[in-house]
């Protein structure tokens, strides 16, 4: 896999050496093939010819056109599998996980928005909890891939391309992506970095007012860049060692208008928000692929990382009643982390028996630092602020610096019987994780600080994962698995305090116990890639939900809002159905639908868990030849009745039509453009839709009709 290939002209790539376009429902035991394990029944990969054909340029685009049920929280900065989100949604790249920010007493929340969809060169969505891979897979994994040198070194060619340019009219955005690889004997290189810079997201709404009665988006300004590095040096025996870097960046300004008017507090033009994102990454990696066979592993990888994500919020404002004057912010969540993961694998055979065993290791230490800067024109000393400055708090930490230590070992053994007609595959990782705040100056100098600094909370975790396959003809295949998940509590959830005696106290409780969950799906599998279709049932029951409430309500010490805090929910439970189906026809035509739906309730106080989304399901159309193609799409909602407190989002259908082409007479150019929301309609995504509502419901609308185009070039 890794040997050195001969020098070949340097020929521009066909469409002959693109992937197929759609999605396809991977088999046990390729999925996650990059952390070294087999992944679930449920896990399904998107490559790179699709998110270039289909323009996927975001999370939500692919929620949009290839799987049904996944959705993009804008509020949250977090995708949404099964009904679950945030920190219950584990994000990997290249096998490294990304972790979810949460900044719960200033909102500088995020995860899965710190990476260019440009250098992507598959991901793996799994549905439900995927115990192998650790702490946050509870509602679903997504498993980003980066682009290696190979992918652009088709051929064995010594030097490959790789250009992206793009526009976008729904944020008025466009983007640039450039990538080089080259090969020099052993050694392979490449490079990658994308520049992109837009606007606000458009709404349906079209009154342009200041305040509560604003229907269109808010004005934006948003500039993204990033870059990707890879050196790999081959050597002889199957070996390969290599450096991965890593820069992601984003910074986004809001001009706030829903916070303005003309006569009170903002006035026009005097309040901005911001939100800073960045992550940066360095790998040394090791690979091995036996050459022969031979010796007591078959593959192996570790990576030994550091890797440092923040995310800021921001404010600048002029006050012109209250407190008058300038008024900033800059909220801050950081964290650092160092880790080891590793892995190796062997293939066996006993007489008629195979197994492919694998067993890996997580380890991982982190430093979280929150922080909250800013300046005003506040005096206690005067007795017109003391009502309005009791309740702003700044310069100071609203949480401990925190260290997060986690250890995790993991195995699994995937079993062929019956010539291979059985596979039994059995896991089981064990996690310890450890958090352990430190007093600093900063959250000393906080309002809320009463002098105590809130214990350690540790806790370890088995989860097992059981995975039953079995053909009952060659082309129809039942499954079933049991998969068990965890999930470690938060910095925020656990060590969080802001307020102030005299208005209100939100607090962290260090006492929380992780989240566990166990899932059963059954389902049915059959055809091949020309035909096929699956149906997958499952139920997740959910133990020590971690949830807010109120401990005392306004009064005494607190009058304006009382104390809350987070506690163990003891029962919830979210069931449902997953259908796919596709067929290829008449030569150049591909058919194919998916639907999802799920419910999700509050076992113990006997209500809806409103992050759950509505039936969904996507129908696709398609037509290709060797040098043009293009497809109809329709994604349909039903609408969402199913909640206690947050948005009845009323049903839709919206059609999206793309095409793309490869000029015969310029090899290696290929365009592909798309209109999305045809008919502009007028509809809401749930998932995005906040419970708490303070402007009408048109400025939570989604675009109407919007074009996008991107032009690729390899050579």
């Amino acid at each position: 896999m890794f040997a050195p290939q001969a020098a070949q002209a340097q020929t521009a790539v066909s469409a002959t050496d693109a992937v197929q376009l759609q999605t396809v429902t991977v088999e046990s035991g390729e999925a996650g093939a990059s952390d070294g394990v087999a992944g679930t029944q449920t896990t399904s990969t998107t490559t790179r010819a699709a998110i270039d054909n289909q323009l996927i340029d975001t999370i939500q685009d692919l929620g949009r056109t290839q799987e049904a049920g996944i959705s993009f929280n804008r509020a949250t900065n977090s995708i949404n599998i099964r009904g679950l989100e945030g920190p219950r949604v584990l994000t990997t790249i290249d096998g490294i996980r990304v972790p979810y920010l949460s900044d719960v007493t200033r909102g500088a929340n995020g995860g899965a928005d710190s990476f260019d969809f440009n250098a992507l060169s598959a991901l793996d969505v799994t549905r439900g909890a995927d115990p192998l891979l650790g702490s946050g897979a509870l509602g679903g994994v997504l498993a980003l891939r980066t682009l290696e040198p190979e992918d652009l070194l088709l051929g064995g060619r010594r030097i490959g391309t790789l250009s992206k340019s793009g526009y976008d009219s729904a944020d008025r955005s466009g983007f640039t992506s450039h990538a080089l690889a080259i090969r020099a004997g052993d050694t392979t290189a490449l490079v990658q970095g994308t520049y992109r810079s837009g606007h606000e997201t458009e709404t349906m709404g079209e009154a342009d007012s200041l305040g509560a009665s604003r229907t269109k988006a808010n004005p934006a300004d948003d500039e993204a860049y990033s870059l990707l590095a890879k050196v790999y040096q081959n050597v002889e025996g199957g070996h390969r060692f290599g450096f991965t870097g890593e820069i992601y960046h984003r910074d986004a300004t809001v001009d706030g208008r829903t916070s303005q008017s003309a006569t009170g507090n903002y006035r026009a033009g005097n309040y901005h928000t911001g939100e800073e994102v960045g992550r940066r990454k360095a790998a040394l990696t090791y690979d091995f692929d036996t050459p022969d066979g031979e010796g007591w592993i078959d593959t192996a990888r570790a990576v030994l990382y550091y890797q440092d994500v923040s995310r800021d919020t921001t404010v600048d404002a002029l006050r012109s009643t209250s407190v008058i004057g300038p008024f900033t912010r800059d909220n801050s969540i950081e964290e650092a982390a160092v880790g080891i993961n590793g892995f190796a694998s062997k293939t066996l055979d006993a007489g008629s028996v195979r197994h492919r065993l694998t067993f890996g290791t997580e380890l991982r230490s982190a430093d979280t630092t929150q922080y909250s800067a800013g300046r005003d024109a506040c005096s206690l000393r005067r007795a017109r602020d003391r009502f309005a400055c009791g309740m702003l708090h700044t310069n100071q930490a609203d949480a401990p610096d925190v260290t997060s230590r986690l250890v995790g070992l993991y195995g699994e053994d995937e079993v062929s019987l019956l010539a291979g007609r059985l596979r039994v595959t059995p896991g089981l990782r064990f996690d310890w994780y450890d958090n352990e705040p430190e007093s600093t100056p900063e959250y000393r100098a906080s309002a809320a600080y009463d002098g105590k600094l809130p214990p350690e909370n540790s806790d370890h975790a088995f989860s097992p994962k059981l995975g039953l396959e079995y053909d009952l003809v060659p082309a129809l295949t039942a499954y079933a698995q049991y998969t068990r998940g965890f999930r470690a509590p938060t910095v925020g959830e656990l060590y969080s305090r802001y307020g102030a005696v005299g208005s209100y106290l939100r607090r962290g409780n260090a006492d929380l116990e992780a989240e566990t969950s166990d899932g059963f799906d059954v389902g049915l599998r059959a055809g091949d890639e020309a035909l096929g279709a699956r149906i997958n049932l499952f139920t997740t029951r959910y133990q020590n939900f971690i949830d807010t409430v109120q401990l005392t309500r306004p009064g005494g010490e607190y009058p304006l809002g009382g104390v809350s805090s987070y506690t163990n929910v003891p029962d919830a439970r979210i069931s449902g159905v997953e259908l796919g189906t596709h067929a290829r026809f008449l030569d150049h035509w591909t058919a194919r639908a998916s639907l999802a739906y799920a419910e999700g309730r509050n076992l113990t106080d006997d209500t809806y868990l409103d992050s759950v989304p509505p039936l969904t399901a996507i129908l696709g159309l398609g037509y290709a030849q060797t040098h043009w193609g293009g497809e109809v799409t329709t994604k349909l909602a039903a609408r969402r009745d199913k909640v206690d407190d947050g948005f009845k989002a009323p049903g839709y259908g919206v059609v999206d039509v793309t095409a793309w082409v490869e000029p015969e007479p310029l090899p290696g150019l290929k365009i592909a453009a798309g209109v999305f929301n045809l008919f502009d309609k007028t509809y809401y995504d749930a998932v995005n839709v906040p419970e708490a509502r303070s402007q009408p419901n048109l400025f939570y609308s989604e675009p109407g009709r919007s074009f996008r185009v991107n032009a690729t070039y390899r050579f």
